[in-house]
This record gives C-alpha cells, structure tokens and sequence, in this order.
C-alpha cells in the first residue's frame, strides 16, 4: 500500500514539473509584462510555482492547466507590483520579443511595453501565449466581452504607438 502511495506522488510530481517545465517561458512572459524587471518577474514566477504546487491536488481538469497556472502567475505579478514598481529600461525588454530578431518584432514589444499594465498583460497572454480570447477572460478574471472590447483598444492605441514611431 505504502509502494502505492508513493507511485502515486511520484506521477503527481512527474505531472507537476512537465506542467512547469512546458509553460516556464509564458509564465516569464505575462509576469514581465506586467513588472518592470527581470528580477521582479522571475520573483513572481517563483511564488506563482509554489503557489501552483500547493494548490496542485485541487486541479481537477488537466485540460485547463495552462490558464490555472497563467492565472496563478498573472496574480503573482500584480500582487508583486503593488509591491513596488521598479523603472523600466526599453532597453532590457527587447530581448522578449520573442524567438524573431527583426526591429519589426522588438519594435513591437517595445510598443507593448508602453502600454498600460492591464493591457499589456492581455496582450501578452492572447498574442504572445495563445490563449483564446474566454481563456484570457479567465485568467485575468474578467468577463469575455470585456477581454474583447480591451484588446481592441490595446491594438488601436499599439497601431497609433507604431505609427508615431515610424520614420
């Protein structure tokens, strides 16, 4: 029985650290988008992995673990930024940007960057992360239409922010 239990908690474990493991990357992400460092969004990355940890055995739908463990780290964020916000250095975002190393791209993030931190995170979830528009709702706990009607002005103000910008 004991052997059992243990088998058990070994793949509980095993579950957890492909979850981490597969989802690291994005959860970086949406914690940079809202914090203004590195240092602050790996701190909030940390408490959302233990957070998720402890509350682990409560995730019922494997299917849904992806938002649950953004959602944790989005909270993590926003409570490390009333914490404190920090100065923001253009500078130190473009590596972000993604995988593509083209101006286009890093002038892009940089864009995103200025936007509001409410914004900025929607937009990193939807665009960066590839939630669908109702997993975004949810992990950033607001309602679907809400979700729609804020990335259609984040995308306007980011479209006026690239055309000020341009030569």
């Amino acid at each position: 029985m004991a052997q059992n239990s243990m088998a058990v908690r070994a793949e509980h474990q095993a579950r957890f650290v492909a979850l981490i493991e597969q989802n690291r990357r994005s959860m970086f992400r949406v914690a940079r988008a809202i914090l203004s460092c590195d240092a602050d969004a790996e701190d909030a990355v940390s408490q959302a992995t233990l957070n998720a940890w402890q509350a682990f055995g409560r995730l019922r739908d494997d299917r849904a673990a992806t938002s649950w463990l953004l959602k944790i780290t989005v909270n993590c964020a926003r409570d490390q930024f009333r914490k404190g916000a920090r100065v923001t250095y253009v500078e130190d975002l473009a590596p972000y940007a993604g995988e593509a190393e083209a101006p286009l791209i890093s002038d892009l993030w940089e864009a995103v960057c200025r936007l509001p931190e409410d914004s900025r995170a929607l937009v990193t979830l939807y665009y960066y992360n590839g939630l669908s528009i109702d997993e975004v709702a949810h992990v950033l706990g607001i309602r679907t239409g809400t979700a729609k009607s804020r990335l259609a002005r984040a995308r306007g103000k980011l479209k006026n922010m690239l055309e000020e910008d341009a030569p």
